[in-house]
């Protein structure tokens, strides 16, 4: 079976990571559509089974966390009128907890913003700790039993409620396009001894951006959306590898994972492709050769 070398492959990673969408990956490369979603699959599984075995008791002080939309196929109210929506088509909300001190994502999960995911994803987060941290999201209602559920008492956790107006003074299109403006924000403490001064989410909601900036399937108001549930997530798992343990932070000087401990190598592309072979499936042994009976 061909398969493209190292170089290629690292190319084409590195483009999907830095926003290009993957019909102009295809042309750029000179590689088909199928091959570019191909490499996708396998870079989003290894990538994904990394995470899961070495992203483990990080140790830390600060989490922050916070949900960012997207949506798959078509926006939600557009699907039932869909005439071949796949399953998983709508409203996709990524949620993410990212360390406030390293900048390195602890833990992701992706589904709807109720509380069930919400519960899935505070479970994934306390798996990954080996401390007892101060936590911050924002004041959406379903983390509150997320958070206890997830973690007892053990965890120092606040609310930061932001509160917006209801215009911003401008007109028509400027109107439409331009975000609410926050007018105040309140910390509420809910479990534990939260210092208040480190009561943020604004590394988290930088991250969101990030993401933005770094995901074709993120970008607003374009056709680079995802199409496919399974090939978001594959994505969502490149990148979160690519971000934690290839990409270094212009502050830090390193990378979040090594940052934060987990790491103590600076990795690059070729390293992901590394992953994506390792992750491979052994060939088969080829069975006897058997000549072919031309007797009749």
């Amino acid at each position: 079976m061909n398969k493209l070398d190292i170089k290629t492959r690292a190319m084409i990673l590195n483009m999907m990571v830095e926003g290009n969408s993957m019909r102009s990956i295809s042309r750029v490369v000179g590689v088909s559509i199928n091959t570019v979603t191909k490499l996708l699959i396998e870079a989003g599984e290894a990538c994904a089974k990394y995470h899961n075995n070495t992203v483990r008791n990080v140790k830390t002080t600060r989490v922050e966390c916070d949900e960012i939309w997207s949506f798959v196929y078509a926006k939600a109210k557009n699907v039932e009128t869909s005439k071949s929506a796949p399953d998983g088509s709508g409203d996709v909300w990524t949620w993410t907890a990212i360390d406030a001190d390293s900048k390195m994502i602890l833990s992701y999960e992706v589904g709807d913003r109720s509380g069930d995911t919400a519960y899935e994803f505070m479970v994934d987060l306390a798996s990954r700790l080996s401390n007892r941290v101060q936590l911050t999201t924002d004041g959406h209602r379903a983390y509150l039993d997320a958070v206890e559920g997830a973690f007892g008492g053990d965890i120092d956790y606040a609310m930061l409620v932001k509160q917006y107006g209801g215009s911003t003074g401008k007109q028509g299109h400027e109107k439409k396009y331009s975000p609410a403006e926050c007018i105040g924000i309140k910390k509420e403490q809910v479990f534990g001894e939260p210092i208040e001064e480190l009561v943020s989410t604004s590394y988290v909601e930088r991250q969101n951006l990030t993401m933005r900036m770094g995901m074709r399937r993120f970008t607003r108001l374009t056709n680079g959306f995802s199409k496919k549930l399974e090939n978001h997530l594959h994505m969502l798992s490149l990148y979160f590898v690519h971000y934690n343990f290839v990409r270094i932070h212009k502050t830090l000087k390193v990378t979040p994972a090594m940052a934060a401990g987990v790491s103590d190598t600076l990795h690059d592309t070729a390293w992901i492709v590394g992953l994506i072979d390792a992750n491979a499936p052994a060939p088969k042994k080829r069975g006897p050769y058997k000549k072919k009976d031309n007797s009749n």
